[in-house]
């Protein structure tokens, strides 16, 4: 049976606990960590494939997921999250500085509402309604409340969700919250001031809390990003057949990091079907901070304990890559541990580079990332240029974001296109454009 564990002292906890509206250990006040039955895991994939009747979304790995699998149908949204592209991207590993490398990403710009957060909110919406939950809030710098809000508004009965938003959020990102039906508050203030006042609402008024880390399922949605990319490597990128599951880990995967819980994620798919005995080994996993939004990344360079995390101090967090500002990591002790479990690294890019690899990545591939996914590709960028990567090694980055909703940071890379002019004769001239 699936238990749960703090990621800080260890204690371990039955499944209803969380059913029961607590989110963190009540000693140390940790994030807590969803440990599986990895035998069971291995025998119902082996011997039942994956889920057949939701084998175009990410509930086809329903085997690794702690939902009623006989319930999805109707209480899954009726969009289809996950299955997302793995792009093979032999011209971008050459603009990164790995052209002997096999480099592939992970595209989640393609999901319902443009970003891998629909993973998380995806899961949670299914699990409230198990729970017997009317309302569901979270905190967001836009992509998380975005997921969340178009996911409730997928359900087949629609679910409430109140979303706290920092005021500061990219205005296409608002607008996703409110075209969806979700009830916004912007917030004058940052990222962990909204978080704050999301837990508080959470607690005056019973709501259920989607926040970031706090809550536990949310690394648990977002780790089917690993189980897919695993099952495509094993078939040249695409998906296999559900009957018999067949899934193989690349050597890398780079990961933009701000409070952590994308990376967590990723980490828990890997672990997942490594403890199950459905991959070899474990990729070395890369986290990318900005060096303007770098706690996670300090934390690692001081090697802080997990203990020590706990009474970290904020860093100032203002880097242009908003869905990765957070000067708190609220699932930054998970982070942190992914990267040392795998033998990987942290590093920290500049925002200046991650703006420039929204260009490299988007006219190298064709798929247009957000600030917070080029940082991926940046943070490659910066690790080649010392030798990290084994020449032939298979390299995943993954993609969070679509940078639709940030078309400012795009304009200002790209710079105003060519205006052609008529001449004082009235007449469009091509030449004035070709010369």
């Amino acid at each position: 049976m699936a238990h749960l564990e703090c990621s800080v002292c260890g204690k371990k906890f039955e499944l209803s606990y969380l059913t029961e509206g607590h989110y963190v250990c009540d000693v140390d006040e940790a994030n807590l960590n969803f440990i599986h039955d990895y035998e069971a895991i291995a025998k119902d994939v082996r011997e039942n494939g994956l889920n057949r009747e939701q084998k175009n979304n990410m509930f086809r790995y329903s085997a690794f997921l702690p939902v009623d699998s006989s319930k999805l149908a109707e209480r899954a949204p009726a969009v289809p999250v996950g299955g997302t592209p793995l792009v093979s991207a032999p011209r971008l590993a050459k603009e990164l500085g790995i052209p002997s490398c096999n480099l592939w990403l992970k595209d989640d710009s393609k999901n319902p509402t443009g970003s891998l957060k629909d993973r998380a909110s995806s899961l949670l919406v299914v699990r409230m309604q198990e729970d017997g939950a009317p309302v569901i809030t979270t905190a967001s710098t836009g992509n998380a409340g975005a997921a969340l809000a178009g996911m409730c508004a997928s359900t087949p009965v629609r679910q409430k969700a109140y979303i706290f938003v920092p005021k500061t959020a990219p205005a296409a990102k608002i607008a996703q919250l409110q075209i969806f039906g979700a009830e916004v508050i912007l917030v004058d203030g940052t990222y962990d001031d909204a978080f704050a006042l999301c837990l508080e609402a959470s607690s005056k008024h019973g709501w259920y809390c989607r926040n970031t880390g706090y809550n536990a399922y949310t690394a648990e949605g977002k780790k089917t990003v690993s189980l897919e990319m695993c099952e495509q490597l094993a078939h040249g990128g695409q998906f296999g057949c559900v009957h018999h599951a067949q899934f193989v880990a690349p050597d890398y995967v780079a990961v933009s990091v701000g409070d952590g819980n994308i990376i967590t994620g990723v980490y828990k798919g890997l672990r997942d079907l490594y403890k199950a005995g459905l991959i070899e080994k474990m990729p070395k996993l890369v986290g990318v901070n900005s060096d303007k939004s770098n706690w996670c990344a300090t934390a690692w360079k001081k090697n802080l304990t997990p203990a020590e995390m706990l009474t970290m101090e904020p860093v100032e967090a203002n880097t242009r890559a908003d869905s990765i500002s957070a000067g708190i990591a609220r699932d930054g002790i998970n982070a942190v541990q992914a990267i040392r479990d795998t033998q990987g690294c942290f590093v920290e890019v500049d925002d200046d580079s991650i703006l420039a690899h929204i260009k490299t990545v988007s006219q190298a591939t064709g798929v247009f990332p957000e600030p917070a996914a080029a940082c991926a590709a940046a943070g490659i960028t910066k690790l080649a240029s010392k030798g990290y990567f084994e020449g032939g090694s298979t390299v995943v980055a993954v993609m969070t974001g679509t940078g639709i909703k940030d078309i400012p940071a795009a304009v200002s890379v790209c710079g105003e296109p060519f205006v052609l002019k008529r001449r004082e004769d009235g007449q469009f001239h091509l030449e004035d454009f070709m010369q």
